[in-house]
């Protein structure tokens, strides 16, 4: 039996059964992309919460995801973005040693409905509130980021690292789509300081910042399938992802998982203190 540690949680899982979780991820993810591909030719959108946009390729490559995991692991819980009634889908697991999967089947959805191919699949596997695999595929481009805890996180089987550039105006710096008003400061400062990045997906933000593309990136609307799989990978990279305070965003209890808002950080370890002092929130 291989004992994972994990930032002082010892996990009696053996090392087959991680290597075993993660080629499942990846499969599924991969399978979601290429169906998310197919589906552009019959894009449907709707709106949901007022101000998101959803297609029909959400809910079916959600679906495909959940379904090929269940082969191996019928008895894992679900969490995901695509509910019913435009709620998150919630599935609790049936096991003493409890493991979650938690998914975004299409990060960038607004961009994917409009044709625009900066998307992604994320598909990450839990356990005692802490990722303990992730996977992000970046379908256009056939790009597969995977990561586990004690294995190094890869970008097509090769290794990636988060690396040590430093803050200039040669380096990018990922912006998210949103940010709330006490952001705007830090933002505005990035934005001269660096070629800072939108690229519409949170996912794909952390999985150039796990590969040494971005010196970091904050998001401050995020939810936990957005961040799942991305937070290995950038700790596996050597990367730090944290919150605007930065502590620790894990472990998280899944079981009250009710869609919440994250503000998060990620960034290599050269640049990350100095973002987190950018980006603070101001004492009251």
């Amino acid at each position: 039996m291989f004992i994972v540690k994990l930032k002082g949680l010892l996990m009696a899982l053996a090392h087959s059964d991680i290597s075993r979780m993660l080629e499942v991820a990846a499969v599924a993810a991969r399978l979601a992309g290429q169906r998310a591909l197919e589906e552009l030719k019959y894009i449907k959108t709707s709106v949901k919460h007022g101000n998101e946009l959803v297609t029909q390729a959400d809910s079916i490559c959600q679906q495909l995801i959940i379904s090929r995991i269940k082969e191996t692991y019928p008895d894992d819980g679900f969490i995901g973005e695509e509910g019913p009634d435009d709620q998150m889908l919630f599935q609790p697991p049936r096991t003493a040693e409890p493991v979650w999967w938690v998914i975004d089947p299409i990060d960038g959805t607004n961009n994917y409905s409009h044709g625009l191919l900066s998307f992604a699949v994320s598909v990450a596997a839990f356990y005692e509130g802490r990722p303990i695999v992730g996977v992000i595929y970046d379908a256009a481009t056939e790009s597969m980021y995977t990561a586990a805890v004690e294995t190094e996180a890869q970008l097509n089987g090769s290794r990636i690292t988060a690396g040590k550039d430093d803050i200039s105006q040669f380096n990018s710096f990922g912006i998210d789509s949103h940010y709330t008003d006490d952001m705007a400061e830090g933002i505005r400062q990035m934005m001269n300081r660096t070629r800072f990045r939108n690229l519409g997906s949170t996912a794909l933000h952390l999985a150039y910042v796990a590969k040494g593309a971005m010196i970091g990136t904050v998001s401050t609307v995020t939810k936990i399938w957005d961040i799942a799989a991305g937070a290995i990978l950038i700790e596996r990279a050597g990367g730090i992802l944290t919150d605007l305070n930065g502590q620790s965003v894990f472990p998280v209890d899944l079981n009250a998982c009710n869609g919440r808002q994250y503000r998060i950080l990620a960034a290599n370890r050269k640049t990350h203190p100095e973002l987190l002092k950018t980006f603070a929130p101001p004492v009251t």
